[in-house]
């Protein structure tokens, strides 16, 4: 027989394999037992967390010859046909490769008939969130009163895709991630039966990179398994995950707390020269920060620890770091993980964000400092009050007064979110701007803003009250509703306009403009061409009014009113 995988080998044959989701079996047998289990279930919850063993078991369950019983007993016809899948009457269904209406209207023709070979027909729908709008309609009376003898389970790993006329005709059930500790003990078990030797660090890496999946845990597991050439260790475990071990952990973060930016930047590129992945070393950074804090704040929580293990070197670094710093550095860590997200240079944000935390102030004296310069602020703040308070019982000469204002703003710097308006630029634009341009680009907005909320947040957030307004065949005006937006759409300009031009098929260059400004712009600049008009002879002014062709030309015939004098 060919080999086969730990997670099929060691699939729940029963309600007591299902680890770590206790609250739903639990239910499932008392409603078996006292045969008031529903004509429809949906089970919800992260991937690998027993959804679908679940749904089997109780299918196995309810038709099982025992029944009613809380556990399969395994052994009648029933139990055997349906784990090897023998029995027509209980069907697995993946939606994401039978999505169609025609697949569930083949299903909605079938559940009248009477099962064959069992007492329940029972139709598992996997990944049922995959289904077409269609589908989920064709499904919807069936799944409202379906026959006595039909029993629907829909699975899936995102409910909030299901429409609420499905939720709202079953019971539901959220399977929740599963503990490490709980993963750890599953794997124990296991190996204990396959005479597998694993060190305990080797599990507890397992356990943590599986993220509450026990099927990513025994898969990671079985890997391990392969890789190691015999008992499986740490390292086995880490070259499998690509992440960092807790000592090469320890002496990155004693390095950025010492501020010895040249041994964290040569420990990071001699991770990534091994081959870890960038993600799992800030994702192992972030775990690792997080249990230093909860160890320094609570030693006595030494079970609630997901990352760490507890050692010499792990309690002296919990002595040496500061609270405040360990919690800027998973804050920093966690903007940096987003950020790469989109980036095809992870290790140039790791990098960048290793410098910033070498900066950040966290020593007694540092902090003593800052309290010393909050009390130099204070002091000049009481300053100001009393010469205040002085001035308003003794004002100066209005003349004066006038004077010293004068001079002030003068002295004054420019404020740096003054944005300054490209008057020149726009006027160019609108002297070569076409209706059929400014179509174009208002055609693909709505795909322009979606695709830019995926990319880049920040940049759709500063675009979210812009409009485009005119456009000419290499440049686009944009009028936003405030000023401030302007000057922050021009840090994203790059990823703006690059952007419009994949959407538009052409170069196009972003000239913003605030609301009131663009108003009174294109007020002057149609005036301007009815003067030019006013001032031609009667001989050279054609049939339509030149300003009017002008004016239509912007902004089109829909947002056009001629009004006679």
């Amino acid at each position: 027989m060919s080999y086969q995988a730990l997670y099929r080998v060691w699939r729940p044959q029963s309600f007591a394999d299902v680890v770590g989701q206790s609250h739903i079996t639990r239910t499932l047998q008392n409603a078996i037992v006292q045969e008031k289990f529903s004509h429809a279930y949906l089970f919800s919850g992260p991937r690998g967390t027993g959804k679908t063993s679940a749904a089997k078991i109780f299918a196995k369950t309810i038709n099982c010859k025992q029944a009613p019983t809380k556990e399969p007993c395994g052994q009648c016809e029933s139990c055997q046909g349906i784990q090897s899948g023998a029995i027509s009457d209980v069907m697995e269904i993946d939606a994401a490769s039978n999505n169609g209406v025609e697949q569930i209207r083949d299903i909605r023709d079938k559940v009248k008939y009477a099962p064959s070979a069992v007492s329940y027909k029972v139709y598992i729908i996997d990944e049922v969130h995959m289904l077409s709008i269609g589908a989920f309609n064709a499904l919807l009376k069936t799944l409202e009163e379906p026959p006595k003898h039909v029993i629907f389970i829909l699975a899936t790993t995102e409910p909030h895709k299901i429409p609420l006329t499905i939720i709202s005709r079953c019971q539901r059930f959220d399977f929740k991630r599963i503990t490490q500790q709980t993963i750890v003990a599953r794997m124990q078990a296991i190996m204990g039966e396959e005479e597998v030797s694993v060190e305990p660090e080797a599990y507890e890496a397992i356990a943590l990179a599986a993220e509450g999946g026990m099927r990513d845990a025994l898969s990671l597991l079985d890997q391990s398994i392969s890789y190691s050439d015999g008992e499986v260790g740490l390292a086995d475990v880490l070259a499998i995950t690509g992440s960092v071990s807790q000592g090469n952990l320890t002496k990155l973060v004693e390095a950025l707390v010492e501020k010895n930016v040249q041994q964290a930047l040569r420990l990071v590129d001699h991770f990534i020269q091994e081959g870890k992945d960038p993600g799992r070393l800030v994702h192992d950074m972030i775990y690792f920060l997080r249990d230093l804090l909860l160890y320094q704040s609570a030693p006595g929580l030494a079970e609630v620890l997901e990352r760490a293990m507890i050692n010499d070197s792990f309690e002296a670094l919990a002595e040496k770091v500061n609270a405040k710093w360990i919690q800027q550095a998973i804050s920093s860590l966690n903007q940096c993980q987003q950020e790469m997200k989109w980036t095809n240079s992870p290790k140039v944000f790791i990098e960048i964000t290793l410098l910033k935390l070498t900066e950040e102030s966290q020593a007694g004296s540092e902090q003593s400092a800052d309290s010393n310069e909050v009390l130099q602020l204070k002091q000049k703040l009481d300053t100001l009050e009393k010469d205040l308070a002085a001035l308003k019982k003794n004002p100066p000469a209005t003349a004066e007064a006038q004077r010293s204002n004068e001079t002030n703003k003068r002295r004054q710097p420019p404020t740096k979110s003054r944005f300054k308006v490209p008057y020149e630029r726009i006027r160019q634009v609108l002297d070569t701007a076409q209706k059929d341009d400014l179509k174009k680009v208002q055609s693909q907005w709505a795909t322009f803003m979606k695709l830019l909320k995926q990319q880049n947040a920040p940049a759709h957030a500063t675009l979210q009250d812009a409009k485009p307004s005119a456009a000419s065949a290499d440049a686009l005006i944009i009028a936003f509703k405030y000023e401030i937006h302007c000057s922050l759409a021009m840090e994203h300009r790059d990823k703006i306009e690059s952007l419009l031009q994949e959407l538009v098929g052409q170069p196009i260059t972003v000239v913003p403009i605030p609301e009131t400004n663009w108003l009174e712009i294109r007020q002057e600049y149609v005036q301007k061409q009815r003067q030019q008009v006013d001032e031609k002879p009667e001989d050279e002014k054609e049939e339509e009014d030149p300003v009017i062709a002008e004016a239509r030309k912007l902004v089109g015939d829909d947002l056009l009113e001629i009004h006679e004098d």
